[in-house]
């Protein structure tokens, strides 16, 4: 694995880890709030899935080395677009897996610029707005505390001006990439009524997975080898 850095088109600094294992094909995946590229979930899951595609794993901005502020959602789009630019340059087929926000953000990219092959989205919200004030009761918190990793705690830096930020379900019929939306049944940060409006909405090929579990990652920590499974059966279609 190599980590650089790439630099945005509004001068943010982004930390990458590239996972070159000789394919020809990238899968980028997309944390969500409070998670970096080097969170112990998704260091161990762009392990796994870099035995089938190379994988970039990188920071948003606000978020472990990358720079800034994070604007949850409404500049990040610019974060993807420059890592997914750069990708597009070295591969002839670019993946995107996003979880929670990052889910959320994969398929914004997606609407915007369609130049995606297929899109993961994990416990993708319908609209943030609607999932503000979950995250900080004690059912969601709790498992998140769980996974308390003091270094990438301290990196998360939010912005106290959010801009403008575009809802997933305003622009889902645009999406034409094959999709694949994963929830998890007890999730109550981003419930599965999200990825299922979401999923129901969408226009292009799709598919949709429930697991027993929780919220975005932790679908990934609970059930490793069917969640990588049935993310790399759905790539490989």
């Amino acid at each position: 694995m190599k980590e650089f850095f790439l630099k945005t088109k509004d001068g943010i600094k982004l930390a990458l880890n590239h996972y070159d294992t000789g394919h020809k094909e990238v899968l980028i995946i997309v944390h969500g709030w409070f998670m970096t590229k080097d969170s112990r979930a998704f260091s161990d899951m762009s392990q796994n899935f870099s035995k089938e595609f190379d994988v970039i794993a990188f920071d948003c901005r606000g978020h472990g080395k990358s720079s800034g502020f994070y604007t949850f959602t409404s500049k990040e789009t610019i974060d993807l677009k420059t890592v997914v630019d750069f990708a597009k340059t070295k591969y002839k087929k670019v993946y995107l897996a996003g979880f929670s926000l990052g889910g959320a953000l994969v398929l914004i990219h997606s609407a915007l610029y369609k130049d995606i092959d297929k899109i993961i989205a994990v416990s993708a919200p319908v609209d943030f707005d609607k999932i503000e004030n979950q995250m900080w009761k004690k059912e969601a918190f709790i498992p998140t505390f769980k996974k308390f990793e003091l270094r990438r705690w301290l990196s998360i830096r939010p912005s106290l001006v959010t801009g403008k930020k575009i809802k997933p379900v305003n622009i889902i019929k645009d999406i034409e990439a094959p999709t694949l939306f994963i929830a998890g049944k007890k999730d109550v940060t981003v419930c599965s009524w999200h990825t299922e409006k979401l999923y129901k909405e969408a226009v292009c090929y799709k598919k949709f997975e429930l697991f027993d579990s929780i919220h975005a990652e932790d679908l990934y920590l609970d059930e490793p080898q069917r969640f990588i499974n049935i993310c790399v059966q759905f790539l490989r279609a």
